[in-house]
């Protein structure tokens, strides 16, 4: 049976965007041609320069991998998801892997936040020519600010992959309207260590797995 990830508009965009990504490896950029593997970590789980770092990385997809993608898409299907929130749009790879799963869900609304306005823009002409802009609403500025209201009573999946040090934070602003048995996904979240102590907690109200060396699996069971 055919769906929506496997067939035009869709399945040819993915294809020449992760094309695209690969060609255009964040690490060849040469905004990061001087900088060491240990001051990219400290930016990556820094809170003060990761907003400056991003920014000079704006024309860099930031993709996640082929696999990433079709995971958020198997999982948003299995739990049956109707409302998803992503922090991080970048090009709009993952949106558009989690809208091909509410539209054959049959339908519901992903509210995803970015912050380069740039590629707020690059992934909205992904997201219609893609054929699947009319579930997603994306909200361009700081997510601490965007996510702060207007989302729905029940949330069925999360979807973590921006700044690595507001993890906690997002979820915390979220968490509270995560059903019994939502899903959360923290891309790279081994940058940001006082999320994994977060949600690896007992007493936080979440079951967490990592998945190979990029994903943190958890759902909220509490």
């Amino acid at each position: 049976m055919n769906n929506t990830l496997t067939t035009l508009p869709l399945a040819p965009l993915l294809e020449r965007l992760f094309e695209d990504a690969a060609a255009t490896s964040p690490l060849a950029d040469p905004a990061l041609a001087n900088v060491s593997a240990e001051e990219l970590a400290r930016l990556m789980r820094s809170r003060t320069d990761y907003a400056d770092f991003y920014s000079r990385l704006k024309n860099a997809p930031l993709a996640v991998s082929k696999e990433t993608g079709r995971l958020l898409y198997i999982l948003a299907r299995s739990c049956g998801a109707r409302s998803i929130v992503e922090f991080g749009t970048s090009f709009g790879l993952s949106t558009m892997h989690l809208a091909a799963a509410l539209r054959d869900n049959g339908g519901g609304h992903l509210i995803t936040t970015e912050f380069e306005p740039s590629k707020a823009a690059r992934a909205q002409d992904n997201l219609i020519a893609g054929g699947v802009a009319d579930l997603v609403e994306i909200r361009e500025g700081d997510a601490l600010r965007t996510l702060a209201e207007g989302l729905p009573e029940r949330i069925d999946l999360l979807f973590l992959d921006g700044a690595k040090a507001l993890y906690p934070d997002i979820l915390r602003l979220v968490g509270g309207r995560l059903r019994p048995g939502a899903i959360i996904v923290a891309d790279n979240a081994d940058h940001s260590p006082d999320y994994l102590s977060l949600v690896r907690a007992p007493d936080q109200g979440y079951v967490s797995t990592s998945i190979g060396a990029e994903i943190e699996l958890s759902q909220r069971i509490g």
